[in-house]
């Protein structure tokens, strides 16, 4: 058998039909294909757009494509990977694999709709996929990727793009979302719907594929082939795309880190724009309305409460008073969403909460369950992110839960997590330099910790914030994308700068503001080490006080985040030794250094 060979042919009728009679395999086999904008001329030519596609007759398809006016103007070749073992299953395989490389790789658009990414299991997969890598090298090669895998499967681009392969209730959400939506703009309904998913189950995922499927339904065209592999295929009709004309979506972020992030992918997103992702404050400020608004952790966004700045202090009662006629305090800012949409899509997690100011629980609670009592409600399972299989999530949970231990309910087992790197840490430099081993093998290896030490170096770069075991460092320098940042690796990042993020591995140190109360056998919080001044603070608009067990849930979800943010293992150092006992009791001696 040969191996993958690449041909490049210009994107013209003539040349194309010299090309296809060269070689029978030209009409007649399963090949991979890629229309680019390169100059010819030049090897490594910095595309602006790249179009990836299969099909068993290379010159009918591509003959095909020129018939588009859209692609005859932005696209100027094609190369067509030839492998002689190559079968239906196999090109499919690949063709998805190349546009999310391509979209991860960040140096030019991918023209292609995302409905038609496939990860789906064949005969000799592995086998197949060995083969990618060479075909990879070659288009690494001819310039038209500039980073290598590794580089890219890192990156935001990569993990935030919309070209994923999505999983059964993935699938499942958007397929009866966008159904149900289509159902209710025929009929001019407005509904509100929850996505809802413990930390890793793709709730981001979700949101940004919806965007850009609704996206690519509206600029379908009526001549373009349909791809009978997609389940979503039925949704690319003349009806579906006069029901999308004018319609207005948004994606609601409201922590910046992730925002920016966000809006990087969207600038490179064809149907996509970063004006898209708002804040809460943009929604409600806005004087056009929105058909639909979908709300990525959703469960932070704001109640009234004391904002960042006197500024959004004064916007939050000027918005309220602009949509509801009066400074009424019990309006959120979910409530400005519903305000300004006519659709609504929360993708939530109560346990993300982690301040205060955060829509309140029972709120949430409400939602959920009104969602599920409407057939509104969407649960994510399956566990993307920790290689440690579903039910880490939820032991880290039942670890920190604050309050009593249930009596009729067994304790945590002590647990390993086979194939997961979990382990107890001594010495904060100990695993700093563990981190540092693992970014330089697997990169995104981070130092994170609870807010538990105040940020001298914010106004003071020469002072270190973190001083333990002779180890000193400083919280992050910046707040947006801090983990791509030059400095990160030296930096402990708060929960601010990672929520909703992926790590490899994750370095996780709990200060003295969680600990453990060995008589009365339960997680107790310490207010003068906690230092998030808006984690603790009181709300005297709404007049409440926060007492230690609520402040104690909240620091717990903290750590319940940061701990579930390492896709290939977590490293914790606890500072506080009652605690650290009590933890060490749950984790197995494998675990543990």
């Amino acid at each position: 058998m040969t191996s993958s060979e690449i041909q490049r042919i210009a994107f013209e009728k003539d040349a194309v039909r010299a090309w296809a009679k060269t070689d029978p395999r030209h009409r007649n086999w399963p090949v991979v294909y890629l229309l680019d904008a390169a100059d010819k001329n030049v090897k490594a030519p910095g595309l602006k757009e790249v179009y990836v596609g299969e099909t068993l007759n290379a010159e009918a398809r591509i003959l095909q494509h020129l018939e588009n006016p859209d692609k005859k103007r932005l696209l100027a070749q094609f190369r067509v990977v030839l492998d002689d073992r190559y079968n239906k299953s196999a090109c499919l395989d690949l063709e998805s694999h190349l546009i999310r490389l391509l979209a991860g790789d960040g140096t030019y658009r991918v023209l292609n709709r995302n409905d038609g990414i496939t990860d789906s299991n064949y005969y000799d997969r592995e086998l197949y996929r060995e083969s990618f890598q060479d075909v990879f090298e070659q288009l690494l090669d001819e310039g038209i990727f500039s980073r290598s895998i590794p580089e890219i499967e890192n990156s935001d681009l990569f993990k935030l793009s919309p070209y994923k392969a999505l999983t059964t209730d993935q699938a499942v959400a958007v397929e009866s979302i966008v159904e149900g939506l289509f159902d209710d703009l025929e009929e001019n309904i407005g509904e509100l719907l929850i996505v809802q998913g413990e930390p890793g189950t793709g709730k981001t995922v979700v949101a940004i594929y919806l965007m850009k499927l609704l996206a690519d339904i509206k600029a379908s065209r009526p001549d373009d082939e349909p791809d009978a592999d997609s389940i979503f295929s039925d949704f690319f009709t003349d009806g579906h795309r006069q029901l999308l004309t004018d319609f207005r979506v948004g994606l609601v972020v409201p922590q910046q880190s992730l925002r920016k992030s966000i809006q990087s992918v969207f600038k490179r997103t064809p149907g996509l724009s970063p004006i898209q992702v708002l804040t809460p404050f943009q929604v409600g400020v806005s004087d056009e309305p929105w058909d639909l608004l979908i709300v990525d952790e959703a469960h932070r966004l704001n109640q009234r409460a004391n904002q960042p700045s006197g500024i959004q202090n004064r916007q939050f009662i000027d918005i309220t008073t602009k949509l509801f006629g009066a400074d009424d305090i019990t309006k959120t800012q979910l409530d400005w969403i519903r305000a300004r949409s006519r659709h609504q899509i929360l993708m939530v997690d109560p346990a993300q909460s982690v301040r205060p100011a955060d829509l309140p629980p029972n709120l949430l609670r409400a939602l959920v369950d009104e969602a599920k009592a409407d057939g509104r409600h969407y649960p994510l399972v399956s566990q993307l992110r920790v290689k440690a299989g579903e039910d880490y999530i939820g032991w880290v949970r039942s670890i920190l839960r604050p309050g009593l231990p249930d009596p009729d309910a067994p304790p945590p087992a002590p647990r390993n997590f086979e194939g997961y790197d979990l382990r107890f840490v001594e010495d904060l430099g100990e695993m700093h330099d563990a981190i540092r081993e693992r970014d330089a093998e697997h990169g995104l290896a981070r130092l994170v910790a609870g807010y538990a030490w105040e940020w001298k170096s914010r106004n003071d770069p020469a002072a270190f914030d973190i001083e333990l075991d002779g180890r000193q460092l400083r919280w992050n320098t910046t707040a947006t994308d801090w983990i791509a940042s030059k400095t990160s690796l030296e930096e402990v990042g708060s929960i601010h700068t990672v929520q909703g993020y992926d790590l490899n591995y994750a370095g996780v140190i709990i200060g003295n503001d969680l600990q453990w109360d060995e008589d009365a056998q339960r997680l107790i919080v310490d207010r003068a080490s906690y230092f998030d001044k808006k984690g603790k603070e009181n709300n005297p608009t709404l007049g409440r006080v926060y007492s230690d067990d609520e402040l104690l849930r909240y620091i717990s979800n903290v750590y319940a985040v940061l701990l579930t943010r390492g896709i290939k293992g977590t490293y914790v150092y606890v500072c506080d030794s009652s605690l650290r006992a009590h933890l060490r009791r749950h984790i197995g001696t494998s675990g543990t250094t």
